[in-house]
């Protein structure tokens, strides 16, 4: 079966789409069971984050059309929706692509460190739930140390740009100077960690954790000498939010119209600003009516990401090379597991051959027929069984014009020249 990859991302969809297929990290290994009992699938790792949702495998015609059936019918979207938005790669391309995403060649951020990550939580995920197989596990593994390699020689990470980073460069550019501010996080996972960091390098003094684990949130808040807050408190925590920036694995919004419109009135209209880097969103879209609130999804930090990008595009042209190598080292290990497969079956049809055609002769010898007639006519029938097929599939490419297969059954069977062997 072919390497396959089907996805969705912000080069495809708005945000209003994507968040219709995320899939919860929590829900990984039941899909990627769901999807390998599809027919025509094989050996399957999906990959979410907060700009995309693809799904790699093994994959026939039949299966690829599952995957594009499954996609709609499990998030009820009428079929053929999402077609406009879905793209699709097989074996090569599909290779390229992994290891630009996994590279951060394929960002948001351009060079961004955490997609590293995630991809290899989805390989862990994939090898926990049984859906990892031999080509996908080889492929991921090859992407880890490719991606390490080309982020190293090309430079393309030596500049912090993240969506975590660029959301604490929003604030300043809205606020100045953070150091008075009061930030509110919401969620307790890598983005939000990132951004924590990245606030305090900035200098911010008063900052919050809120998170529906009460042990995760007080873990990150210790880490950076925050408060910590769990969900249900946070109409307490949103008065007090300057900055707010949210990053949960929540299916519905934990941040509503009401929400804000109260803190608002406890806040006497200071501005709040809102960053909303979650898929789906954390916060109510219908927020960013209010006046005094400044509310930026994931989509809209792209315009401050333009900005910090000249320096990472170069590296960028300077790693197409390194990618291209990694394509070809893992497309060649690929041949040569399919070439295996090949010659395993030649083998074992042609010791079929040999056990049932030297039974025969064992039995034309013990009546008492000629040695050397038997021995004769086993070589000959044996010739004639193992060239049969061969034949057959040489004559039907004949009939159609393949000369690509006459080519290669040229190159295959001719004689090689004693003369060049010496």
């Amino acid at each position: 079966m072919p390497l396959f990859t089907i996805g969705i991302s912000h080069h495809t969809a708005p945000i209003e789409i994507r968040e219709k297929v995320a899939i919860a990290r929590s829900e990984y290994s039941d899909r990627a069971r769901e999807l390998s009992s599809l027919p025509g699938v094989e050996e399957v790792v999906i990959v979410g984050t907060c700009n995309r949702t693809e799904i790699y495998c093994l994959s026939t015609v039949v299966g690829k059309q599952n995957l594009v059936d499954w996609v709609h019918r499990v998030n009820n979207i009428p079929p053929g929706e999402l077609d406009e938005h879905l793209y699709q790669h097989e074996g090569e391309d599909a290779t390229r692509h992994l290891i630009r995403v996994a590279s951060g060649l394929d960002s948001l951020v351009l060079g961004e460190t955490q997609i590293l990550g995630q991809l290899k939580d989805a390989w862990q995920q994939s090898h926990e739930a049984g859906s990892l197989g031999k080509v996908l596990d080889r492929l991921f593994q090859h992407t880890f140390n490719a991606a390490k390699n080309i982020r190293t020689h090309s430079g393309i990470s030596d500049h912090t740009v993240s969506v975590a980073y660029t959301a604490v460069v929003l604030a300043r550019q809205i606020f100045g100077d953070l150091g008075s501010k009061t930030v509110v996080l919401v969620g307790a996972g890598e983005m939000i960690q990132l951004c924590g960091r990245y606030l305090r390098d900035h200098g911010i003094a008063n900052l919050l954790i809120v998170n529906r684990s009460r042990e995760k949130a007080e873990e990150l808040a210790a880490e950076m000498g925050a408060t910590a807050m769990t969900l249900d408190r946070l109409g307490e925590a949103l008065p007090r939010a300057d900055i707010l920036i949210s990053s949960t694995a929540s299916p519905e919004p934990v941040i509503r119209l009401a929400d804000i419109k109260a803190a608002l009135r406890e806040r006497r209209r200071r501005p709040m600003f809102l960053v909303d880097i979650a898929v789906p969103r954390d916060i109510d879209p219908a927020i960013s009516k209010i006046k005094d609130v400044y509310l930026y999804t994931i989509d809209d930090l792209q315009q401050v990401v333009d900005e910090n990008m000249e320096q990472r595009n170069a590296a960028a042209l300077a790693a197409v090379d390194e990618v291209d190598e990694s394509v070809d080292g893992f497309m060649r290990w690929l041949s040569g597991i399919r070439v295996s497969r090949t010659l395993k079956k030649i083998r074992e049809q042609s010791h079929e051959y040999e056990d049932e055609l030297t039974e025969r002769a064992l039995r034309k010898l013990e009546a008492g027929q000629s040695p050397s007639e038997v021995l004769g006519q086993m070589a000959k029938t044996l010739t004639n069984k193992i060239l049969h097929l061969p034949s057959k599939r040489l004559r039907e490419a004949a009939e159609n014009q393949d000369y690509e297969v006459l080519k290669a059954a040229d190159r295959i069977f001719r004689k090689e020249d004693p003369d060049q062997e010496q």
